[in-house]
């Protein structure tokens, strides 16, 4: 939805840019057909972080709640980088593999589809 300015020619501060991260970037993480999370959650991640940290360190955190957490098969795992499909290399950087500030990493899990296959 739009936004519009109640002054012409308003110009206003991004609170969410790089700068304000203290050399972190956002990275939004998505689990498609698990609506329990009903949007990526946002973390705060350096650049540098290897991709495998993200699945071993950040996304227990994030998503081990789910009943089917446990049961991923990571090998089979389907990943998007900002709606374009991906193969993450789990040994480099983020940023070495074109996640920037605000990207949106989305994950599906075949055979898993939410609790009971009902999505969510």
């Amino acid at each position: 939805m739009p936004v519009a300015a109640i002054v012409d020619n308003y110009r206003g501060e991004r609170l969410d840019a790089l700068a304000n991260f203290h050399g972190n970037q956002i990275l939004y993480l998505g689990w498609d057909h698990h609506l329990m999370f009903c949007s990526p959650v946002a973390l705060p991640v350096p650049p540098d972080m290897p991709f495998g940290k993200v699945i071993g360190e950040l996304m227990p955190g994030a998503f081990s709640l789910h009943p089917e957490f446990g049961q991923i098969d990571w090998s089979g795992v389907v990943w998007h980088l900002n709606g374009e499909p991906f193969t993450p290399d789990m040994d480099k950087g983020l940023a070495e593999q074109g996640i920037d500030h605000k990207s949106i990493v989305r994950f599906a899990t075949p055979g898993l589809d939410g609790i009971g296959g009902s999505g969510s």
